[in-house]
């Protein structure tokens, strides 16, 4: 038996748009929840998610049953992070502030077996194989891990030709908000000159034959993205979605308040 198909690596492979959400809470709850809200992939974030690998484990359980395809961002780079959360069953790593070639190719190296790679050889031990019940997964494993790179510097796109070349890097994702700030424009992703350059990364992504990935709060910024070639992006996370809504709730009950209020049935 071999390992799991990926089906958000088989997506971008195939050319088929993915529409993803941000899961930030912690949350095995909320993350399952979230699950059946029928995104194609969720993102665990470990970077500004207060996430340990046990709690992005559990999180992966709660949305194995989902329709949705669990995405995971690391806080860093590091192989032995990669290694555990591979283990623990993650397919495809979302890996921050990729700036070198160098790293990319370290990168590369530690989500695949030797000889092609450096990954521990512990699957026995983990989700990722079944506890060993598959039996084919190291000779299958490598196939099936999508690893993307996330570029959100100016040094990222000094060096984005070079890593997109690359064999084993499935996609790179630009992130707006650090680019932004890193060109001098904080605070403000929508700026025309960081616009200009996601336009020309872009370009220059699709011309490598890889997938091109971005994330936004802002719908506007959203169909831009879309039109520019996004193959996959995020729309929101949930911790703005529970802000907003509940917010939203509270302002609307307060302004709506009059002795003329319908009552309301439920609770």
């Amino acid at each position: 038996m071999p390992a799991p198909v990926n089906p958000f690596k088989t997506a971008l492979r195939e050319g088929r748009f993915q529409l993803g959400l941000w899961v930030a809470l912690a949350s095995p709850y909320a993350a399952e929840v979230v699950s059946g809200s029928g995104y194609d992939w969720l993102l665990i974030d470990g970077e500004h998610g207060p996430n340990d690998i046990p709690l992005i484990a559990a999180q992966l359980q709660a949305i194995l049953r989902s329709g949705s395809h669990p995405m995971v961002r690391l806080p860093c780079s590091e192989a032995w992070m990669i290694k555990q959360v591979l283990d623990i069953g993650a397919q495809t790593l979302l890996i921050p502030m990729v700036e070198s070639v160098e790293q990319a190719k370290a990168l590369v190296r530690a989500v695949r077996y030797p000889p092609h790679g450096i990954r521990g050889v512990g699957a026995a031990l983990g989700r990722a194989s079944n506890f060993s019940r598959i039996g084919d997964y190291l000779e299958t494993a490598n196939d099936e891990i999508c690893l993307i790179v996330q570029i959100e510097s100016r040094a990222g796109l000094a060096a984005l030709d070079d890593i997109a070349a690359l064999e084993g890097v499935d996609g790179l994702f630009i992130g707006p908000s650090d680019l932004a700030a890193d060109m001098g424009y904080l605070g403000q992703p929508g700026h025309p000159a960081v616009t200009e350059a996601i336009t020309d990364a872009f370009q220059r992504i699709a011309k490598a034959g890889k997938g091109r990935g971005i994330m936004t709060l802002d719908l506007g910024q959203a169909y831009l993205y879309r039109s520019l070639g996004a193959d996959f992006m995020a729309i929101g996370t949930d911790v703005t979605l529970l802000v907003s809504a509940t917010e939203k709730l509270r302002s609307d009950f307060l302004n709506g308040e009059s002795g003329n209020a319908k009552p309301v049935s439920g609770y």
